[in-house]
């Protein structure tokens, strides 16, 4: 018996709590997306490199307040510098419509070159991070690091595993519960919420309605640029700040709004949620969880893990790939890519 609860303690320390954080950032990553998606109706292949900027601006912040002595310990200092970040990442998404996106939407673009004009900005991104920050990992946790120690854990359970969560990893849960409530609150409640929802369902009667559109196309990014700052400095803070990481974590996010149903916000949580688990379950090495699972006799002599880490984006682009083949709109019915 305490074989099996070893091994689930093993599990639920490197596969359960890590899926359980991974997920909740995808998923905040996602919902910027999919609310792109849904209501300006293009891809937003800036959206990493929207996360790269707004976390940067964040870190830079933390950097100056931690040599001018100012933190909330236990926390880390970032969460006093993430309403900086995300002013300056709300600033630079509405110069990007203002410059890019407003003149193909007034010559009623296709969404395609929408999604070309993406690109460019996700370059233009790209290139102003690593130029102000530089291209290296970047390091601004600071305050308590761990919730729970795998020490702590064995010495009050008396087992072999000890499981071990540390403070960005309950940030995040908790952080993403609350943007995912207060988000799902705006949409159904204020009036600026209807009339985004309006405006998605259908564009020429909401305009025949009296709703500005210019104004739920600002509001629109102020939640993106909000919920891609979010998003960043939590996977910044659980891992570290590396600019092109973002730029990778382009094909998990996008996977996980499709999964989930391009458009569809309570898609975008799970999808976020399914990709995330994926992942690290099938990347996770079960050689020891199986020593303790199995007979003694039949624990296996290699590591048992079906992909590297070194791959795991490869795990998403598979998924990404079969949704798009079996069910576009995605598990949630959203809308076809």
């Amino acid at each position: 018996m305490d074989g099996i609860l070893n091994a689930l303690i093993l599990l639920s320390n490197f596969v359960i709590v890590p899926g359980i954080a991974y997920g909740s950032q995808l998923a905040i990553g996602a919902l910027g997306v999919t609310l792109v998606y849904g209501i300006l109706r293009f891809s937003n292949f800036a959206h990493g490199d929207t996360m790269a900027f707004g976390t940067m601006a964040t870190v830079l912040l933390t950097w100056a307040l931690q040599s001018w002595g100012v933190s909330i310990s236990p926390f880390p200092t970032a969460l006093l510098a993430l309403p900086f970040g995300i002013i300056c990442t709300i600033l630079v998404c509405l110069a990007a419509d203002r410059w890019v996106y407003r003149f193909y939407r007034r010559e009623k673009a296709a969404p395609v070159v929408f999604l070309i004009a993406s690109i460019g900005v996700m370059f233009v991104l790209n290139g102003l991070v690593r130029f102000i920050i530089g291209p290296d990992d970047q390091r601004f946790a600071d305050g308590e690091r761990f919730i729970m120690k795998a020490r702590e854990f064995k010495r009050l359970t008396h087992f072999n595993e000890g499981i071990t969560i540390k403070t960005s990893q309950g940030l995040t849960v908790v952080t993403a519960a609350i943007v995912v409530i207060a988000l799902f609150w705006f949409l159904k409640r204020s009036r600026a919420g209807k009339s985004m929802r309006a405006f998605s369902d259908n564009e020429d009667l909401a305009l025949l309605s009296g709703i500005n559109p210019e104004r739920v196309v600002m509001i629109t990014w102020i939640i993106a640029a909000a919920l891609a700052t979010i998003a960043g400095v939590l996977y910044g803070l659980d891992k570290s700040f590396k600019p092109f990481t973002y730029f990778q974590l382009l094909l998990p996010i996008f996977a996980s709004a499709i999964v989930g149903g391009l458009g569809n916000p309570l898609g975008a949580i799970a999808g976020g949620f399914m990709i995330a688990f994926s992942e690290v379950t099938v990347t996770y090495a079960y050689k020891k969880f199986l020593a303790y699972a199995l007979p003694g006799d039949w624990a296996p002599q290699g590591l048992v893990q079906l992909l590297s880490t070194d791959y795991k984006f490869a795990v998403s682009f598979v998924i990404l790939v079969l949704v798009l083949l079996l069910r576009p709109t995605g598990i949630f019915g959203g809308k076809a890519v």
